[in-house]
């Protein structure tokens, strides 16, 4: 039997929660449409989807039709749970991206189509909502073919029961050579030209494009039809069992179930799945298999490729990892720019409230959820106001006590600009370790790097390997603001330990030392997230927006324009064009069009006033010390950075 996952994907409102519903209906997975209106959409199982009309978890329906069963997935359309959307993707044989007719192409339709594009997910446009007042389907498809990609075909009325018409056969012929030829010689029948715009649509050459109205249920079961007749799969059932995470959640009991597509092989309960875990390969055996439909759970005893399911048993398996014979994990772009503080009643047991938001950090990686043990408070990442309601909301549902956040504030990082030397020494009595390091600037967006130059007649390749863990077990503060440190190359030249006196955690000091100490040194310097971004005006309103993009201390590429229309993209920081998409809107009066893509870290805007704001006390973080301790007489003694280097014993 083919297994196929289509996922679906909008920009908010356009109605793909909807159309989920008529194709779950027309197949007869559902017995009543549901309406996101109504509050009782199957796929917004969730009481906070209903209780808001809009998706916020990327949750899966299973429908079968003519043989192929389909795993329907419907993902969030707002840009505050759009991580959520992004881990779904790279899971999706095709996906359906749904474009109201009435508005068109808006700022989070080319974010999604962008994040298609990039992870090779064959596409199929539905344009909904042709029955409102203001509906232009052929308009919408201009703006598709001149905003995402001119290689779209109208299927709608030029498909239907697998007979192509004429004017899709000539849309392929001019696309290929090979196909062109074929039309020339008008050899070729029905079964070429179908089995051919299958071809090109799994190969990316063509986009078919369908319209309708899912609300009023015009044109959803003629789309049906063609979906089944142009998405294929091939999966390998018979090799090594390999999938990958997609999703992690837990049930009423706490229990974690994580959420695997099988890419090959079968798996059944209590065999055996490995995965890596750092850089340890560790083996956890199945204990359930679970197909979920909705908020439904079936358990199963084996699943085999091409399956969506979750299982119980593995505890540290997390969203992105390959599992079985894959051992990669992918990386996220959609990453949030903004940091809150949790507040909560001093009744509450701190380590309660810490548990409650790890395992919401498990569910999504995205919050990056932060102990900070100095000011004994959690903080976290996250997207916008609404996805700290949606939080508030769901901390209480769960684990039902109250929460708030603070005001969310730009995420700042830091780094350096200059090449400089730092060394750590930890001498206690009865410890010993020191440490030199190189710190250099990095590539923006490589985070932070390690390479060893250290000899293994110097020190053991143990504690090399130690020096390494220790530097990529947390997140490091820098000397500026106390933000986290990014895009650094970090080499060992030296270490050196004792037969006798050196121990655990010996090796931990040092090197938290001398990278401390190798940042006092440094040219330090301040950086804050910049969009991308993309904005559509009628070319009266150029001048506004180029304005108002300079005074937000952006840049902006040549513009393009027409007669009547502008587009003008380039780079501006977060922090002063988070709200520019509301007043876009105010003075466009809702013509104008803004897409945010998240563009790297740069450097700060406002440097200076962002320090004196934060107002950090490098001096004052009892986790971070730059001095290094020293040992005479039989007693430690403590030595400032600025003149530990003179004492180092392998200088």
């Amino acid at each position: 039997m083919n297994q196929i996952t289509i996922g679906m994907f909008a920009h908010v409102d356009a109605g793909k929660t909807t159309l989920a519903e008529q194709l779950l209906y027309h197949t007869q997975s559902i017995r009543e449409r549901g309406r996101v209106d109504h509050k009782d959409a199957y796929l917004d199982s969730h009481q906070i989807e209903r209780a808001r009309g809009i998706t916020v978890f990327a949750d899966q329906a299973v429908m079968s039709y003519k043989g192929t069963t389909y795993y329907l997935i419907d993902t969030p359309g707002h840009v505050d749970f759009s991580p959520e959307m992004e881990r779904a993707v790279q899971i999706m044989d095709y996906a359906i991206l749904v474009v109201s007719a009435v508005e068109g192409v808006q700022g989070h339709t080319e974010t999604v189509w962008q994040l298609l594009q990039k992870h090779g997910i064959p596409t199929f446009f539905f344009i909904n909502k042709t029955d409102r007042v203001g509906a232009d389907a052929d308009r919408v498809i201009e703006d598709i073919q001149m905003h995402l990609t001119p290689d779209t075909c109208w299927i709608t009325g030029s498909f239907a029961n697998g007979q192509l018409g004429e004017a899709l056969i000539e849309s392929l012929a001019e696309r290929d050579e090979e196909v062109l030829e074929a039309f020339l010689a008008g050899t070729e029948d029905q079964t070429y030209w179908l089995r051919t715009l299958r071809d090109m649509i799994r190969d990316h050459k063509i986009f078919p494009c369908a319209r309708g109205s899912a609300l009023q249920d015009v044109g959803v079961t003629e789309f049906l039809e063609q979906l089944h007749l142009l998405t294929t799969s091939a999966y390998d059932e018979l090799g090594l069992f390999g999938g990958r995470v997609y999703k992690i959640r837990h049930d009423p009991n706490g229990v974690r179930m994580t959420y695997i597509k099988a890419l090959s092989g079968t798996l059944k309960v209590r065999e055996e799945v490995c995965y890596l875990d750092g850089e340890e390969r560790i083996g956890e055996k199945v204990t359930r298999l679970l197909r979920i439909n909705g908020s439904k759970l079936q358990p199963v005893d084996h699943v085999s490729a091409g399956d969506l399911f979750a299982v119980i048993g593995l505890s540290l398996a997390e969203t992105g990892q390959g599992v079985g014979i894959y051992s990669d994990r992918l990386d996220y772009e959609l990453v949030p720019t903004l940091t809150s503080k949790v507040i909560f009643a001093d009744s509450l047991n701190v380590k309660d409230v810490l548990k409650a938001f790890k395992t919401l950090d498990a569910e999504d990686p995205s919050l990056n959820v932060i102990w900070e043990e100095s000011l004994q408070e959690i903080h976290i990442h996250v997207m916008g106001i609404i996805q700290l309601e949606v939080l508030q909301q769901l901390v209480k549902e769960r684990f039902q006590f109250d929460v708030s956040f603070g005001s969310p504030e730009i995420l700042y990082k830091e780094t350096i600009a200059s090449t400089v030397k730092g060394y750590g020494h930890f001498e206690p009595l009865k410890h010993y370790a020191e440490v030199h390091l190189l710190l250099e600037p990095g590539v923006r967006g490589s985070g932070i790097a390690f390479e060893n130059l250290c000899h293994a007649n110097d020190l053991t390749i143990g504690n090399q390997n130690l020096i390494r863990t220790h530097l990529y077990e947390r997140d490091h503060h820098g000397i500026l603001t106390g933000m986290p440190l990014t895009d650094i190359l970090v080499t060992l030249l030296k270490g050196g330990a004792h037969n006798e006196h050196t121990h655990g955690g010996d090796f931990r000091e040092a090197t938290f030392r001398a990278l401390r100490q190798g940042l006092e040194k440094a040219e330090n310097v301040l950086l804050e997230p910049y969009y991308e971004y993309k904005i559509k005006v009628e070319i009266d309103y150029l001048g506004k927006v180029l304005s108002d993009i300079q005074q937000a201390c952006g840049t902006f590429d040549p513009p393009s324009t027409t007669a009547t229309r502008a587009i003008i993209t380039g780079k501006v920081p977060v922090a002063t064009f988070m709200d520019y998409s509301t007043e876009l809107a105010a003075f466009t009066h809702g013509r104008g069009i803004i897409q945010l893509v998240f563009g790297g870290y740069d450097r700060c805007h406002n440097e200076q006033e962002v320090i004196e704001r934060k107002a950090y006390r490098k001096d004052a973080d009892p986790l971070y010390s730059s001095s290094s301790i020293f040992c005479a007489k039989g007693h430690g003694y403590t030595v400032p950075w600025d003149q530990a280097e003179a004492k180092m014993h392998l200088l």
